[in-house]
C-alpha cells in the first residue's frame, strides 16, 4: 500500500484527484445499483418487465450518449463535463430513492446513465492529457482505484440497504454531491495548451469531426477487436455466477462461492495491477501486451471446460468445490488478462486518435464496446440455454474461449501490420480526427 501511495504522489494533483474521484464514483454507484432491481420489484412491487425497462433505460442512456459526452468534453473542456456528470448523478440517485411513479423512475434512471456518459470520456481524456508520457502507468493506477470502488461499493450498499434502500440512495447521492463540490473547488483548471487540444477540430462541425473519426480505420478496427475483452470480463457478473448457482444452489454455500468469485476478481487487480503493468511494459510493445491480455482472457474459461468432464457430486464439500473453484480460477485469469491489457488499451486509443479529440474517441469507443457487450451477453445467454437444453455443459466455455482467442488473433494482425501505431506526423488532420 505504501508503494501504491508513493506512485500516486508522483503524479500531478489533477491525476491524483481523478484517481480518487473514480474510486468515489464507483463506490457510490455500486453501493446502489446491485440492489435497485430488488427495490423496484420488492418494495415498489413493479412487474418484471417494468424493472427491466427502468434498468435498460439507464444502460441505453449511458451507452447511447457516450459519443455526445466525449464531444462536449473536447469542445467545452473536461472539468465542466466531470462536474455536470456528478451533479446529474446526485439528482438521479436521490430521485430513485424518493419516488415511486414510473415516469419519475425512468427520468431518474436516464439521468444516472447520462451522467456516466458525460464524465467517463472526460475523466479518461483528462487523465491521459495530464499523465503525459506516463499514461500507461497512470491508467494502471487508475484501474486499481476503479476496482477498489467496485469491491467496496456493494459491501457498503448491503449494510445500508439492510436498513432501508432509501438511505442507500440518499447516501450515494450525498457522495456524488460532495464529489461535485470537490471537483469545482479542487480539480485544477486546464492549462493554456489544453484549450488547443480540445479545439483540435480546426473549426469543423461536430458531424464533420464524427465523420473524420469514423474514417479512422485503425481506430475502428481496434475498437471492434477489443469488444471481446469487455464481453469476456462481463462474464464475472453473468455466466460465472450462473454456473456457481447451477451447481452450488441458491443457499448460503452458493452465495459464499459467488462472493469468493467477486473478491478474487477485485482483490487480484488491487494487489497486482501495477506490478503486472511494469512487468509487461519492460518486455512487450503495447500491441504485444494487448494480444497476450486477450489470449489470457480467452484461456480463462479452460478450467470451466475441464470441469465439465468431471462427475458432479450429489452433495457435500466436493460439490461446493466443483461449483466454486473453476469459476474462481476463471475470474482470476480474467482479472490477470484485464490487468495486462487495460493500461495499454487506454494508451492505444490516445495514440490512434493522434492526440486529437481524445474524449470523443473515448466516447465512440465506449459506445462500440457497450453495444458489443449487449450483443455478446445475448449470445452468452443463448449459449447457456442451449447447453442446458442439449446437455452440453461445455458449449458456453468453448464459445467464450474461441471469442477471446479470435480477438487476440485480430489484435495480432493489427499489431503486425502497424495499425496500432500512432498516425504519422505528416498525415492530414482529416485522416485521424
Amino acid at each position: 500500500m505504501k508503494g501504491l501511495l508513493t506512485q500516486v504522489r508522483s503524479y500531478e494533483r489533477s491525476v491524483q484527484l481523478l484517481m480518487v474521484n473514480q474510486f468515489t464514483i464507483n463506490l457510490g454507484f455500486y453501493m446502489l445499483m446491485p440492489y435497485l432491481a430488488a427495490h423496484l420489484s420488492g418494495t415498489l412491487g413493479l412487474a418484471g418487465w417494468i424493472v427491466g425497462l427502468v434498468l435498460g433505460v439507464r444502460n441505453f442512456s449511458q451507452q447511447g450518449m457516450f459519443l455526445v459526452g466525449g464531444t462536449l468534453a473536447d469542445r467545452l473542456g473536461y472539468k465542466p463535463m466531470i462536474v455536470a456528470g456528478c451533479v446529474l448523478r446526485t439528482l438521479g440517485f436521490a430521485t430513485l430513492g424518493l419516488v415511486d411513479s414510473l415516469p419519475a423512475l425512468l427520468a431518474a434512471s436516464a439521468a444516472t446513465g447520462l451522467a456516466g456518459a458525460l464524465f467517463n470520456p472526460a475523466v479518461r481524456a483528462y487523465l491521459a492529457a495530464d499523465a503525459g508520457e506516463r499514461r500507461v502507468e497512470a491508467f494502471a493506477l487508475f484501474n486499481v482505484f476503479y476496482q477498489a470502488g467496485i469491491l467496496l461499493g456493494p459491501l457498503a450498499g448491503m449494510v445500508l440497504t439492510g436498513v432501508d434502500f432509501r438511505i442507500t440512495c440518499l447516501v450515494s447521492a450525498g457522495i456524488f454531491a460532495l464529489l461535485s463540490v470537490v471537483q469545482i473547488r479542487a480539480l485544477p483548471a486546464r492549462r493554456a495548451g489544453d484549450a488547443k487540444r480540445q479545439d483540435s477540430g480546426g473549426g469543423k462541425s461536430v458531424l464533420a469531426q464524427w465523420r473524420g473519426i469514423i474514417a479512422n480505420r485503425p481506430f475502428l478496427l481496434f475498437s471492434l477487436a477489443m469488444i471481446g475483452s469487455y464481453v469476456l470480463s462481463f462474464q464475472v457478473y453473468l455466466a460465472l455466477p450462473l454456473e456457481v448457482r447451477r451447481l452450488g444452489g441458491d443457499g448460503e454455500s452458493g452465495t459464499a462461492a459467488v462472493a469468493l468469485l467477486f473478491a478474487v476478481s477485485g482483490l487480484s487487480t488491487i494487489l497486482g495491477q501495477t506490478r503486472v503493468t511494469a512487468w509487461c511494459k519492460a518486455r512487450y510493445e503495447p500491441g504485444q501486451a494487448l494480444v497476450r491480455g486477450l489470449a489470457v482472457m480467452g484461456l480463462a474459461f479452460v478450467p470451466l471446460l475441464l470441469a465439465t468432464a468431471l462427475p458432479v457430486p450429489k452433495s457435500g464439500i466436493g460439490l461446493w468445490l466443483l461449483a466454486a473453484v473453476p469459476p474462481t480460477l476463471a475470474a482470476l485469469l480474467l482479472a490477470v488478462g484485464t490487468m495486462i491489457a487495460y493500461p495499454f488499451e487506454m494508451d492505444t486509443i490516445v495514440r490512434l486518435s493522434g492526440d486529437r479529440l481524445v474524449a470523443t474517441h473515448y466516447g465512440l469507443y465506449n459506445t462500440i464496446c457497450g453495444v458489443g457487450i449487449t450483443i455478446g451477453n445475448l449470445g452468452t445467454g443463448a449459449a447457456l440455454d442451449a447447453a442446458r437444453a442439449a446437455g452440453l455443459p461445455a458449449l458456453p466455455w468453448i464459445t467464450l474461449s474461441v471469442l477471446g482467442l479470435a480477438c487476440a488473433a485480430a489484435l495480432y494482425g493489427l499489431h503486425r501490420t502497424g495499425r496500432l501505431a500512432a498516425p504519422a506526423a505528416s498525415e492530414p488532420l482529416t485522416a485521424t480526427v
